[in-house]
């Protein structure tokens, strides 16, 4: 891995965004916020295709203009002699004064730089981006992300990630903003200079909550940085809508806080307003012969409410190991539940068959964890003692279900057990080389995943950009805890549960390598690394190791 700072001279192609002069945080970031005109917010671009590109700004006019039209340029080179390509559109306050197109005509595997020209003249930051490859290709980077809480701490990851020269790609898989209102972050988590807007208690529900907490985190400079650099592909997870979603409800949603459907549909605005994506909720990326790489939907438009309270009251029950089996060998194996609903069940089932002969490589990006997790038995005795007593309790509840196979975590492909089982069996019939790429844990795990005692794939999942991990609940030696998760849980071949980064995924025709970036520091910024695992999986192998 290399770091290009000469990458970074990129931001002073046009003028400056709002991102790129302050920082989120501080007295008169909500009055910034608003009031602000131009090109407030950079420049982004996602949904790569191998002639296609789609662009994204946000331009706000002086008042009294009710609608605005930008023109967009794309050229060979940062100083645009060499235009080749561009477009028009319109956008008003109907949608946040963001701005989407998608362009065409371009050339497989190719840089491009692009800007968005105002009415006036005015031109926004130059962007770089880069179409998908076709036919053989010797190599691909991809950068994963996952679970960026802003309050938390500094987005050192991204810059991290933006600063690197090989990484043609990034994927977002889900928790890009919280919705948590500032009341339900404990004083030790949060740190000076991280607020974040609307800064009212409650979290958000409106769709004027939502777009502002997009503003407020757009407008951090390394994350726009990040855009600014290359494409992205994102995904929604829970945080985006709130914690625990599913197609009818959430765990964070009460019926005191309105209509659920209306909630997720203002969620939703918010979302495709903000990033570099489309309107469509699933869809496949090729990379030449060497790859196809999926974006998943698995949140809000077809997932089954989680088992959560069914294993809940199995716990309270007068006899909680009958109860536990009970729930064991039925509600927990109901075949109706799903993560991903029989359209897009059916839809991926297709693609394996269809790509597998044509690229080399399966990834799935998926927002939650598909791998299987037990809790070790060691966990309740190494809860910290300022966790409290209901941590404590809920390590132990884990570790009575896990002695009778139930699972950790009913909010993950391990609560629904049965459309796991679609799935790797789907990539077995296909025969594909299935790699699985999710966040949503926090912490760092790979797995070696296997369906009917025959492996089917590995799963790299990526630990958080800034959000807590166990360290904040356990107090053993994070190897150690590492340890008793590998120990305890078959599938799993490494786990890091204490550090905050990003992931690097290098493909070739002969391998996939994930390597495990972990910076030294989430509280003040820096570039500063406190060290790297990479762990790879061999073409055919579909499991780590021998």
């Amino acid at each position: 891995m290399s770091i290009n700072i000469e990458r970074r001279r990129l931001i002073i192609g046009g003028t400056l965004g709002l991102g790129a002069l302050m920082l989120p945080g501080g007295r008169g970031l909500a009055t910034d916020l608003l009031s602000a005109r131009g090109f407030t917010h950079n420049v982004a671009s996602g949904e790569p295709g191998t002639d296609s590109m789609l662009l994204w700004t946000r331009y706000v006019p002086a008042g009294g203009v009710d609608e605005v039209r930008l023109d967009v340029e794309v050229a060979l080179d940062a100083d645009f002699t060499r235009v080749v390509s561009g477009g028009s559109l319109r956008t008003a306050a109907h949608r946040d004064w963001t701005a989407k197109l998608t362009v065409d005509g371009l050339r497989p595997g190719t840089t491009y730089w692009y800007r968005f020209i105002a009415p006036d003249g005015a031109r926004s930051p130059v962007g770089r981006t880069r179409t998908l490859p076709e036919g053989p290709v010797a190599r691909f980077g991809l950068g994963l992300f996952s679970c960026s809480n802003l309050p938390m701490g500094w987005f050192n990851a991204y810059a991290h990630a933006a600063a690197r020269d090989d990484l043609d790609l990034w994927l977002h898989v889900g928790d890009y903003i919280y919705e948590y209102g500032i009341a339900s972050y404990k004083e030790p988590d949060r740190i000076a200079g991280r607020d974040v807007m609307p800064a009212h208690d409650h979290e958000m529900i409106s769709l004027a909550d939502y777009r502002l907490r997009f503003a407020c985190y757009r407008a951090d400079p390394d994350l726009q940085k990040l855009h600014q650099m290359a494409p992205m592909i994102a995904l929604w997870d829970d945080h985006e809508i709130t914690n625990d979603s599913w197609e009818g409800g959430a765990q964070n949603h009460q019926a005191s806080e309105g209509d659920w459907n209306t909630r997720r549909a203002a969620a939703m605005q918010a979302y495709r307003e903000w990033l570099p994506v489309s309107e469509e909720p699933w869809k496949s990326y090729p990379i030449g012969s060497l790859a196809t790489l999926y974006r998943t939907e698995s949140r809000v438009l077809a997932r089954t409410r989680p088992a959560a309270a069914e294993l809940a009251a199995a716990h309270q029950a007068a006899d909680p190991d009958a109860a536990l089996r009970h729930f064991r060998d039925g509600a927990w194996r109901d075949p109706t539940a799903t993560m991903l609903g029989s359209a897009q069940e059916s839809w991926l089932a297709h693609e394996f068959r269809r790509n597998s002969a044509a690229s080399t490589w399966q990834l799935v990006g998926m927002g939650t964890i598909i791998g299987r997790t037990l809790m070790p038995e060691q966990m309740p005795g190494w809860v910290r003692p300022e966790a409290g007593e209901r941590v404590a309790d809920k390590f132990r509840r884990d570790v009575r279900a896990s002695r009778l196979g139930v699972p950790m975590w009913m909010d993950r492909w391990d609560g629904y057990p049965a459309a796991r089982s679609r799935l790797l069996h789907a990539a077995q019939q296909a025969d594909a080389d299935l790699v699985m790429l999710a966040g949503d844990s926090h912490n760092a795990w790979a797995y070696s995943l296997a369906e009917d005692g025959r492996a089917a794939g590995v799963e790299f999942a990526g630990h958080s950009v800034t959000s807590n991990g166990m360290e904040g609940s356990v107090a053993a030696d994070p190897a150690d805890v590492a340890r008793a998760f590998v120990a305890t849980n078959p599938e799993l071949a490494w786990a890091d549960t204490s550090r905050r980064g990003y992931m690097m995924i290098d493909i070739t025709p002969q391998r996939v390598t994930g390597e495990w970036v972990f910076m030294r520091t989430i509280k003040a910024r820096s570039l500063e690394l406190a060290g790297t695992h990479r762990l790879a999986v061999e073409r055919g192998r579909r499991r780590f190791g021998a």
